[in-house]
């Protein structure tokens, strides 16, 4: 056992303070990586404050890790010592149910290790997160980061990238659709980078317009401010495709009557609150309203390629360990533009 340094939240709503905690030897399988930077996700307010029902304290949050191997397993053979890797939202999964490994869609099967508050497989032991120094992962839950992207503004790639990138994929974002990405936060515009990537006529629909000119630098053909009764006169009946990054309750059936016939809203921001949904907001347009989390572990490194391909990466502020807890406190209030990401060399 390796003695390793990092943040945790001892209970629900409690801040986030120093904590010293044991990780597991290296196994023969698994990759020891020296972790450089963390993106800060609001998933890890939520999972802090035990929004979800599904926290284990104490909690050691983190879950967009960048980082690099010191160290290998004998039977690893994708990584070597240098390697510039990143670990996402799971660390472990199903490995004996033939449609998750199949179908490439691990992250919705049983067995799934998320990568902080789950417990190491067949124990009682807890995982912790990327508020760390260090993490021993399994090799084939480690992406590749492109050494030319920069560890720190790449991390957040590891949740906010996948979350977006896999439900444009799915849907079919690209030339001749157009796509409007709900919210300009730390998803949203990742969002917005990756459909204007992938060839999408691109909206930011945001509740003012505060953040209109990021969102055109961006890579958005409109822009246009929710808090305006206008907007859903002027855009009803236009998308093929919304994706919600917003987790707190909205009125769903305005944001339905944006789709066209046949369109799909997917919401991957998850509100506390359960959502009141009039059926009629779905049948006249035959239109869908679907989830989607996070990607696969295939998904997640075909994401990082095509951001390495395309120079993508997330718009961040360096935050020091230390300053976790005013973090948590501005982006209650959306004061981040787009994505925290804590330098570990602070702790």
């Amino acid at each position: 056992m390796a003695t390793a340094k990092g943040y945790a939240a001892p209970a629900a709503g409690a801040p986030l303070a120093p904590f010293t905690f044991e990780r597991r030897d290296p196994n023969p399988d698994d990759v020891v990586i020296s972790i450089k930077y963390c993106g800060v996700c609001h998933s890890d307010i939520h999972m802090v404050d035990n929004g979800w029902g599904q926290s284990v304290y104490p909690i050691v949050p983190g879950h967009e890790v960048a980082g690099v191997v010191t160290a290998v397993g004998s039977n690893v053979t994708k990584f070597k010592e240098g390697d510039h890797v990143g670990v996402g939202c799971f660390v472990d999964s199903c490995v004996t149910c033939k449609a998750a490994r199949d179908l490439d869609r691990e992250q919705y099967q049983p067995g799934l290790v998320l990568t902080y508050s789950g417990f190491e497989p067949g124990s009682d032991t807890p995982t912790y997160g990327g508020y760390s120094d260090h993490m021993v992962v399994k090799e084939d839950y480690v992406l590749s980061i492109p050494e030319h992207l920069p560890l720190d503004a790449a991390a957040p790639l590891l949740c906010a990238g996948i979350t977006l990138y896999s439900p444009l994929r799915h849907w079919n974002a690209g030339p001749g659709k157009k796509v409007a990405i709900l919210g300009m936060g730390g998803l949203g515009h990742m969002g917005v980078k990756l459909a204007h990537a992938m060839g999408a006529e691109v909206t930011v629909l945001s509740q003012t317009l505060s953040k209109q000119a990021d969102g055109l630098k961006l890579g958005a053909s409109h822009y246009y401010a929710t808090n305006d009764p206008k907007t859903f006169e002027t855009l009803a009946n236009t998308f093929d495709l919304i994706i919600c990054t917003v987790s707190a309750p909205l009125d769903w059936g305005a944001y339905l009557a944006l789709l066209k016939v046949d369109g799909t809203m997917v919401l991957v921001g998850a509100p506390e609150e359960p959502a009141q949904l009039n059926a009629f907001a779905l049948i006249p347009g035959r239109r869908t309203l679907a989830g989607s989390m996070i990607g696969s572990i295939k998904e997640t490194q075909e994401m990082l390629d095509f951001c390495g391909e395309k120079n993508i990466v997330a718009d961040i502020e360096v935050i020091a360990i230390d300053q976790i807890n005013a973090a948590y406190q501005r982006m209650h209030k959306s004061d981040v533009r787009y994505r925290f990401v804590i330098d570990m060399g602070t702790l």
